[in-house]
């Protein structure tokens, strides 16, 4: 099984395109997330791809240094650059992401592409329990 599920930061601002003659929406971003190692923080940077509704979503509603939580697949890819270096680069596929700003600061929706359905928040007071 291959799922990865990461909380972090955008590092830039959603870059929202098209590709093919389909006219897919691809959106492509990239995430700061933070670890523990011993006492230490460190951190790790991810490229993130959302497609169709889901990268058009993420394109409207988070921005450079909202926080976010994805869910997806991750892919490692072995390449050489221009100068003849063998480089590695870590991407992740993103099959759901939660938009985790408070709110005012972000619109806090998130949007699940394996079920195709938009989720909104709703308020506390309003749940049954």
């Amino acid at each position: 099984m291959n799922k990865v599920f990461l909380v972090g930061n955008l590092t830039r601002d959603p870059e929202l395109s098209t590709v093919g003659t389909s006219g897919a929406s691809v959106c492509k971003f990239g995430i700061a997330v933070n670890r523990r190692v011993g006492g230490n923080q460190e951190t790790d940077f991810y490229n993130i791809t959302a497609w169709r509704m889901l990268g058009e979503n993420c394109a409207k509603f988070i921005k450079k240094g909202s926080k976010v939580a994805i869910s997806g697949d991750i892919q490692i890819r072995n390449y050489e650059d221009k100068e003849g270096n063998k480089r590695t680069s870590v991407e992740v596929t993103a099959d759901a992401v939660e938009f985790l700003d408070r709110k005012g600061d972000n619109p806090s929706n998130s949007y699940d592409q394996t079920n195709n359905v938009e989720m909104k928040p709703i308020a506390d007071d309003s749940l049954p329990f």
